[in-house]
């Protein structure tokens, strides 16, 4: 049985072990591949079993590739592959469900308070020399936010949104929560459901933690920020199709919102036209949420369970059953 792993890199530069895969069939994993169907096609050979991070996995190359059974997304979200296609071809598609829930939740309050504090920005400051120049004990070059008593809304409350709103009630924030599925047993006196205008209308800061699909495309709009409270601070470690960029670059601009911070964008790498780059009061990190090696590992061993499920004939977190 031949495994072929189309882009491993990212999920392991090195500090982790393909260990277990390798003990399951003949083994090769590519660092990277080309996204071109010719070259896709070409890599996964007559592999039977293939693992894709981002690499796509269109029609076209499904049926140019007869001898795959089976595919292995090494992440949460699957639109990378075409599951129709690979239901209707009779391949098995499966996912890596909540990975990375610490590590995502953990990294939206880390840009959150990087919002309020602007650490990194004051750090270089102090090293640029300008507090050893200070006349006072001290300075700040930005406004400086407290928690305690604003509203966080979260915008998609599965196990990362959940997550997030633990971490933001440590702060002393209340918690607005929108999304498909209510569960009433988790609401507290701190947290409650509401709709999407109520959530757009009363959050200090929103966070986006919901799939993108065709609802939540571009969820975050001139049109739903007109309706934000002025100030608002915007999150975005989700997917980078939910905002539609050039609007948040305007609202930025117009201080209608105060800061941004996403760590993800529409195409990625980012475009180096891509509008936010201009935006001096958004910050952006390069969709490291779910990096953590403690995070990554859990990926990978769950990837492994996977196969190993389907080898036995009982498959699980299959999402095209």
């Amino acid at each position: 049985m031949k495994i072929v792993v189309l882009d491993g890199f990212t999920l392991n530069p090195g500090d982790l072990s393909w260990g277990k895969l390798e003990g399951l069939g003949d083994f090769t994993v590519y660092d990277r591949t080309e996204y071109s169907n010719e070259k896709i096609i070409e890599t996964i050979g007559d592999a039977e079993i293939i693992f894709t991070n981002k690499t796509p996995l269109p029609r076209e190359v499904l049926q140019a590739a007869p001898t795959v059974k089976y595919i292995g997304v090494l992440a949460t979200g699957f639109n990378v592959v075409d599951v129709k296609a690979a239901k209707d071809l009779g391949i098995v598609v499966t996912n890596v469900p909540t990975y990375g829930t610490t590590a995502v939740a953990q990294m939206t309050m880390a840009l959150l308070l990087e919002m309020c504090h602007h650490v990194g920005e004051h750090n270089r400051a102090v090293k640029r020399g300008e507090w050893a120049a200070s006349k006072d004990f001290c300075f700040w070059n930005f406004p400086l936010i407290e928690l305690e008593g604003k509203t966080l809304g979260i915008i998609g409350f599965g196990s990362i949104g959940q997550a997030t709103a633990k971490l933001a009630e440590a702060f002393g924030m209340t918690i607005l929560a929108s999304g498909s599925r209510r569960r009433p047993e988790l609401e507290t006196s701190t947290m409650r459901y509401t709709d999407l205008d109520e959530l757009l209308s009363e959050s200090d800061v929103i966070s986006l933690h919901c799939p993108l699909t065709e609802d939540t495309k571009g969820i975050i709009s001139t049109q739903n920020i007109a309706k934000m409270k002025d100030g608002v601070m915007i999150i975005n470690t989700s997917r980078g199709q939910l905002v539609i960029e050039k609007d948040l670059k305007s609202a930025l601009d117009t201080g209608k919102v105060a800061y941004a911070a996403v760590d993800v964008a529409s195409s990625e790498p980012i475009d180096g036209n891509n509008e936010l780059l201009k935006a001096d009061n958004c910050i952006i990190t390069p969709h490291i949420a779910w990096a953590p090696r403690e995070s990554r590992a859990r990926l990978m061993g769950t990837a492994i369970e996977n196969l190993e499920a389907y080898l036995g004939g009982r498959p699980i977190n299959v999402v095209n059953a």
